[in-house]
């Protein structure tokens, strides 16, 4: 299995790339782990189909400006209708902004912040339970009302006025969670990239 990992310039990017190589090695499979940068790689490298799997990391700042985001708008209106792409945090505010979806102020800054969330069980939420305990660092939310039509909700925060933590779309192999599934104070983080990774599906 082939893998990339696009960094948005984040702390976290290498916690990802080791919790995949991880699971990767536990699986004996034959691998290759790539991780670039989202100005080192271009969109023809990514549509090489060299990849089974891709990660948008997280990162700062704003899906809708380039500096930012670099080559994953490009990534998500292209390659990930084919191949299966996990957003973290940035990666899936960017994935909602591609389809039409509005990125905001979230009510509060949530840096280094666990909420409990709720989930549907599926994809990514495989087998886990249906509430969970998560890390939060993120000041940006997506707007739950701009959702585009062709995503479907999996996960929110369970309070009294929930904020989206999860999508996924109905067509395309694309998944986002705007937590962090790398921290160690994200319940079943690892479980949730392993479902993500080698997902599971009924006979």
């Amino acid at each position: 299995m082939n893998v990339l990992i696009v960094d948005n310039y984040d702390s976290f990017t290498y916690n990802l790339y080791q919790y995949a190589g991880e699971l990767l090695e536990d699986r004996n499979d034959s691998f290759r782990l790539d991780v670039y940068r989202n100005d080192e790689i271009d969109l023809a490298g990514v549509e090489s189909g060299m990849y089974d799997r891709i990660i948008l990391s997280p990162g700062p700042g704003d899906p809708a400006d380039p500096a930012y985001f670099g080559v994953c708008l490009d990534i998500l209106k292209g390659p990930a209708q084919k191949t299966p792409v996990l957003g973290v945090c940035l990666g899936m505010q960017g994935m909602a902004y591609a389809y039409g979806g509005v990125v905001k102020r979230a009510r509060l800054p949530m840096h280094g912040k666990t909420s409990s969330v709720s989930t549907d069980g599926k994809g990514v939420f495989h087998n886990l339970p249906r509430e969970l305990t998560v890390m939060r660092y993120h000041s940006l939310i997506v707007e739950t009302e701009s959702l585009p039509d062709c995503f479907v909700i999996t996960s929110r925060t369970v309070e009294e006025e929930p904020e989206l933590m999860g999508i996924r779309h109905k067509e395309f192999p694309m998944e986002g969670i705007q937590f962090h599934p790398e921290s160690f104070a994200t319940e079943a983080g690892m479980q949730m990239i392993e479902n993500f990774l080698y997902p599971w599906t009924a006979g």
